[in-house]
C-alpha cells in the first residue's frame, strides 16, 4: 500500500507525526511537511522534522516545493492521501486548485483521480469561508475529519487522545479496523 501524508502548518503535528509512524509500519509513506509544519515540530514537540523521520524504513520525506515529483502526476499510483493536520490556508487552497507546492499539487491529483482524500483540520472557531471550503471539498469527494478527540475512551494521556484520532483517521483510510 502507498500513501501521501502531507503535515501542514497548523497546530497538531503530533497528529501527523503519529500516522506516518503507524503507517510506516505496513505501507509505503510519502511524506510532505510544509515549511511552517516544520517551525511547528519544533514548537510543540522540540524536534526537528526532517530528523524525525530521516532514514526510517518505507518512509520517503520529499521536498514541499519539488513539482516535479512523481507523486505530482496523476499516473503514480497511490492508495490515498491525508493532510493531518490541515491549516485552513491548505484547505482553501486545494478547494481551489492553487497548488502552489506539492502538497497542494498531490492533493489535486488525487481529487482528480477520484482517489481517498482525508483532511483533518485544526482550527477553531470556523468562519464561513472555512465551512464554505470544507464543504466545496467534501462535494469533491473528500473527507474532513476536524481533529476532535473524544473522551468516551477514558484517555489516560495525551498520547491516547492523540491515538484516537488517529486511529479514526486510519479507519477512514480503510487501514484500520474497530
Amino acid at each position: 500500500m502507498r500513501y501521501i501524508i502531507g503535515i501542514s502548518g497548523a497546530s497538531g503535528v503530533i497528529y501527523g507525526k503519529r500516522l506516518v509512524e503507524l503507517l510506516a509500519e505496513t505501507s509505503e509513506v510519502f511524506l510532505l511537511i510544509t515549511d511552517t509544519a516544520k517551525e511547528i515540530f519544533k514548537q510543540e514537540l522540540y524536534v526537528d522534522a526532517d530528523d524525525c523521520f530521516a532514514n526510517r524504513k518505507n518512509i520517503h520525506c520529499l521536498e514541499i516545493h519539488n513539482l516535479n515529483s512523481p507523486i505530482a502526476s496523476g499516473s503514480f499510483q497511490t492508495d490515498g492521501m491525508v493532510v493531518i493536520p490541515c491549516s485552513m490556508g491548505t484547505l482553501s487552497a486545494i478547494a481551489c486548485g492553487a497548488s502552489d507546492n506539492l502538497l497542494e499539487r498531490a492533493a489535486d491529483v488525487v481529487l482528480k483521480e477520484r482517489r481517498r482524500l482525508i483532511l483533518v483540520p485544526r482550527e477553531t472557531p470556523l468562519s464561513e469561508i472555512h465551512l464554505t471550503n470544507m464543504l466545496t471539498l467534501r462535494r469533491m469527494g473528500a473527507d474532513i475529519l476536524p481533529a476532535m478527540p473524544c473522551f468516551y475512551d477514558k484517555p489516560k494521556n495525551i498520547t491516547d487522545l492523540v491515538d484516537s484520532l488517529v486511529k479514526r483517521v486510519l479507519q477512514v483510510l480503510g487501514v484500520w479496523r474497530i
